[in-house]
């Protein structure tokens, strides 16, 4: 006898698959529903993934997209409380970031990776212009691992050492060095943990500079607050007291921007708030905009000395393209207005009084909340907590994602625009969703 479900699942598939032995190739796919969605991304792209959100009660595939809003293939409207770890700042779908791409696609394409290119020249003039310090030159890659590798093979190149220090707890993306730097179960899985990695716990900084103390290490890699780990709030002395150390002992400083950069703590980089001046600085998601893959690594020109001796000490394909620039640039002129950087200041003010809230209605469930401007953790009376608030808030029509490597916390990323109605409509979902986990976790 069948499971609930699977039924259905079957149906789809046979229906599928005869609207696709009927169809010339020129003739385009039409919509699926969810269920056969579900069974080709199972069946060949995350066979693992889709059963582990299905066993969640969390079967969701995206449809309709707009502002802070998507809608799943069956029509219901969900709040994005996720944004994809920062890749919708602006909202999904920005009609300004859409224009841009629509335009540039008018004339523009890739581009050639062996040639200067104009839209990458201004793209790069732009992030050195609002980078802190001296952070002059931009080498531009299609995501945030690749733009980790990059960092990491400049501190090599440039000190002559071998060695990372990286914090436990951290995520750098799941490419070459920024896998070995980051995520240590993926990592071994993949065999790409490496001797030549070190970790410190987060928050440590008298442990960072004794695992300099050797003068062997090329890079010192932060998340200025770590994503993964549950965005805990970084001590006023922590990223300083790196900073101090890596001066010490020759150790290229690399600040991984990719989730807390573009505005999201209140500065338009989290290390800002520190008045931290890295070496590297990486950004990435955001910048795309949510409409086409960029992410920069902005480099010192104390680091930058292969860029002047080889043209072609690093190859991307598709990094910078030329089409996503201009989507880049508007991402930047959107994020930097007075009036979006005024709206950040009141939504950080407003988040804060209903967490504030929240923890009040809620005190034994909600134990701690870790707000970093718009940035924002929520750890709970439970072990899993997090995913527990993922599937409550799912039933109450918003999505929100628990942290990968502390499953007691929630994470929680407000959008620069998001208006007051709809943080009025996730403090209400969410007051009720505490409630429902509560009772579960009971």
């Amino acid at each position: 006898m069948r499971p609930p479900g699977i039924g259905a699942i079957a149906s789809s598939r046979s229906r599928r698959r005869g609207i696709i032995a009927g169809m010339s190739r020129t003739e385009p796919v039409p919509p699926l529903d969810a269920p056969a969605a579900l069974d080709l991304a199972e069946r060949y792209v995350c066979p693992n993934r889709v059963r582990t959100l299905t066993a969640m009660g969390l079967p969701l595939v995206m449809g309709r997209r707009e502002g802070y809003r998507f809608w799943d293939l069956d029509g219901r409207e969900f709040l994005d409380l996720h944004l994809n770890g920062g890749v919708y700042n602006l909202g999904h779908r920005n009609p300004e970031v859409v224009q841009a791409l629509v335009q540039a696609a008018g004339h523009l394409d890739i581009g050639n990776h062996h040639f200067p290119s104009a839209e990458r020249a201004l793209l790069a003039e732009r992030l050195a212009d609002l980078t802190p310090g001296d952070l002059t030159y931009s080498v531009l890659a299609s995501g945030g691992g690749e733009a980790i590798d990059v960092a990491l093979k400049t501190a090599r190149r440039v000190t002559g050492r071998r060695r990372v220090v990286s914090l436990s707890g951290a995520y750098h993306g799941h490419t070459g060095l920024a896998l070995a730097a980051g995520d240590e179960r993926a990592a071994s899985a993949f065999l790409s943990d490496s001797p030549d990695v070190a970790r410190v716990p987060y928050g440590d900084a008298g442990a960072v500079d004794v695992a300099l103390a050797g003068e062997d290490v090329a890079a010192v890699i932060v998340e200025t607050v770590p994503a993964t780990l549950g965005f805990p709030v970084p001590d006023p002395d922590f990223l300083p007291g790196v900073r101090a150390a890596c001066d010490r002992h020759g150790t290229v400083l690399v600040a991984d921007e990719v989730q807390t950069g573009l505005g999201r703590t209140g500065r338009l980089w989290g290390v800002e708030l520190f008045d931290v001046v890295p070496d590297v600085l990486v950004t990435g998601k955001g910048l795309s905009g949510g409409m086409y893959p960029m992410a920069a690594t902005v480099l010192a020109p104390a680091v930058a000395g292969w860029l002047q001796d080889d043209g072609w000490g690093h190859i991307s394909t598709f990094g910078g393209a030329e089409v996503g620039c201009p989507v880049a640039r508007t991402v930047l002129d959107i994020t930097t207005r007075p009036e979006t950087v005024d709206h950040v200041r009141h939504l950080i003010a407003r988040v804060t009084d209903t967490l504030a809230e929240l923890q009040a209605r809620h005190p034994d469930w909600l134990v701690e909340v870790r707000q970093t401007g718009l940035v924002v953790g929520l750890r709970f009376a439970h072990e899993q907590g997090g995913p527990l608030m993922t599937r409550a808030l799912y039933d109450q029509g918003v999505w929100a994602m628990f942290a990968g490597f502390d499953p007691s916390v929630l994470q929680v990323k407000p959008g620069l625009l998001l208006d007051d109605a709809l943080l009025d409509r996730a403090a209400e979902a969410m007051d009720r969703a505490m409630a429902v986990a509560a009772g579960w976790a009971a």
